[in-house]
């Protein structure tokens, strides 16, 4: 098991958004958060990363609890954090962005390449800067930092948002790929079909609360958790 979320809470001052939210995500597993906006995914993600500190509960990566460390700490301990809105380092080249990844956990040249092998079009704009990559590109190039840091675990907010198809599709190969080299996957995604696609399980989301995790089998068979808890 590589991510395990134990009775977490958390919220922003006063105001309470995350409850007792208990799930697991496994090695080589992709889990998808659904649920309507303001339901608490993106607080979810943020918490785990140590962005917005737990009240209670915890977060642990391969049995080891890193919800009581520093923000920077945890990305050490082998979790990547592709955030909603990319948040690239805009006047940076591509190279650059890369380098940081890179730095968080002394990785080499190696990974590098496994990278720009997974995204070739940026090994093409290793020396632009990030500001004037079109969208996909940039969703490429905060995916690749992200890798960079060689992760067990990998955090994704709605990496398709925004994103033409073929594009959608490529980061589709890319996290598809991911699993299957032993990452943990938990995804962010609003587009139904594409986390039918993808997912192994789907976390429900509603009010900070969480639903039992279910199976994309199962929740093909019961289409009616969909029309409950994301309104499709």
């Amino acid at each position: 098991m590589m991510l395990s979320i134990r009775n977490l809470s958390s919220g922003y001052g006063d105001a309470q958004v995350l409850h007792d939210i208990s799930f697991e995500v496994n090695a080589g597993e992709i889990v998808c958060l659904l649920g309507r906006n303001g339901a608490g995914k993106t607080t979810c993600m943020k918490t785990i990363m140590g962005l917005i500190p737990a009240n209670a509960g915890s977060v642990e990566v391969s049995g080891e609890t890193v919800s009581s460390l520093p923000a920077h700490e945890v990305p050490k301990r082998g979790i990547g954090y592709i955030p909603q809105g990319r948040r690239l380092f805009a006047e940076l080249t591509v190279a650059e962005n890369l380098e940081i990844g890179l730095m968080v956990r002394q990785q080499g040249d190696d990974i590098r390449d496994q990278v720009l092998g997974m995204f070739p079009r940026l090994r093409e704009r290793l020396d632009q800067r990030a500001d004037t990559l079109s969208g996909g590109e940039q969703q490429m190039l905060a995916t690749g930092r992200a890798l960079c840091i060689n992760p067990s675990v990998l955090l994704l907010d709605e990496p398709t948002e925004g994103l033409q198809p073929s594009m959608i599709e490529q980061i589709r190969k890319a996290v598809t790929a991911l699993r299957a080299r032993g990452v943990a996957i938990l995804l962010v995604e609003q587009r139904v079909d594409a986390v039918l696609s993808i997912a192994d399980r789907v976390v429900f989301l509603e009010n900070g609360r969480n639903y039992p995790p279910v199976t994309t089998a199962e929740l093909e068979a019961k289409p009616e958790l969909l029309t409950r808890f994301v309104g499709v």
